[in-house]
């Protein structure tokens, strides 16, 4: 079938007016419920989004204490109203929505610690005060047996404070301040391998 250029255009055009009445809800019935707001009866609050170093600007909006919607600031000079995949769903961390609009808490959010013991298949669930101390108690164990010796100008082999056995990985859901005091615990510990998960 051979299409003339006047004729494929307006085929292009028909499809895109097509496309952008389907986008509105035409044909369908507009339906009460759905014209709600999930921003209905909120306090809108500008933040910093926590997940990484860039310091992008958030809008959010909180109903009972809960987050309800996040939307990138327009105003903020850094991200200019866009946000990525993280930064929009900051809403749905802690709790998701129902066809209503209500919140509960995400049930995909972990709220104990899982612990897999060497060679073991399958986690089980451990009380904080254990893995907290178990944890300190292997980085001491660890850093102990790795300090490395060096030799000093008169040719003695001296213990140096510093380890090649530990990687420290900083958190970009931490603020700036959080991993600056945990860059001085790890160095204080004799960790030279740093890095963090939100490094460009």
């Amino acid at each position: 079938m051979r299409i003339t250029r006047r004729k494929f255009l307006k085929i292009g055009a028909a499809t895109a007016a097509a496309a952008s009445l389907s986008g509105l809800g035409w044909p369908h019935a507009a339906d009460a419920s759905q014209n709600r707001l999930r921003i209905r009866y909120t306090k809108e609050y500008h933040t910093i989004c926590t997940f990484c170093g860039v310091g992008c600007g958030i809008i959010c909006h909180v109903r009972d204490g809960v987050i309800v919607n996040a939307e990138g600031d327009p105003d903020h000079p850094i991200n200019e109203g866009t946000l990525c995949s993280k930064g929009s769903s900051i809403s749905n961390i802690s709790y998701v929505f129902d066809e209503a609009g209500r919140p509960k808490p995400n049930p995909n959010r972990l709220t104990k610690v899982l612990y897999r013991e060497p060679g073991g298949d399958r986690y089980q669930e451990v009380e904080w005060d254990w893995a907290l101390d178990t944890i300190a108690q292997r980085i001491k164990a660890t850093r102990d047996a790795t300090f490395e010796a060096s030799v000093d100008v008169a040719g003695r082999e001296v213990t140096v404070n510093r380890t090649q056995a530990i990687g420290w990985l900083g958190s970009a859901f931490c603020t700036g301040e959080e991993n600056y005091l945990f860059h001085k615990m790890a160095r204080a510990i004799g960790i030279t391998k740093m890095d963090h998960c939100a490094r460009l």
